[in-house]
């Protein structure tokens, strides 16, 4: 797709964040932030409508997106896992954690399952430390996740999307 084939939502995006923000002192990664608020990524066919409203060149805002871990520049999947990889939680088995979770999914970090249900990325504290190991899903944070638990609440997300999440085992105190 070219910049001029861009179309639709994404487009009105992308001109509602660089009008939003042009003004501000360094606006790029208030755009970049507000694209991705809205889209879920950033489309890499939106550079260079990103540059040509910040007047800035295409590899600067490539280079930003390309630096921070945070951007996207493809669409994520319907639910986004975050696996805390901090001090904490890592004395408390997320290795062995992380790896289940990578076999479960069939995926590692910045990527999304073939079928697009999850994207797996890591986070560096999530301040749940003291019900660690923990992740959040879709915002949704959980505490003292073990392999079992983790599938409990990878089968609720696949096949009962309004269903109590995090397995009929959860608290609230271990959310």
């Amino acid at each position: 797709m070219t910049p001029q084939e861009l179309g639709g939502p994404a487009r009105q995006a992308i001109e509602r964040a660089v009008r939003a923000h042009a003004e501000a002192p360094g606006p790029l990664l208030l755009v970049l932030h507000g694209v991705q608020d809205a889209l879920g990524y950033i489309p890499p066919e939106g550079v260079p409508l990103i540059a040509e409203g910040l007047n800035l060149s295409r590899a600067e805002v490539h280079g930003v997106i390309s630096f921070y871990h945070y951007f996207r520049t493809t669409p994520p999947g319907r639910h986004t896992l975050h696996l805390c990889r901090a001090e904490a939680c890592q004395s408390m088995h997320q290795r062995a954690l992380e790896t289940h979770v990578k076999a479960r999914l069939g995926i590692g970090f910045h990527e999304t399952t073939a079928d697009g249900t999850f994207t797996l990325e890591p986070v560096y504290c999530l301040g749940n430390c003291a019900l660690s190991p923990a992740m959040t899903v879709d915002g949704e944070i959980y505490g003292r996740v073990t392999p079992q638990r983790f599938d409990a609440v990878v089968n609720d997300f696949r096949l009962k999307p309004e269903a109590t999440r995090g397995g009929p085992e959860a608290t609230r105190e271990q959310r």
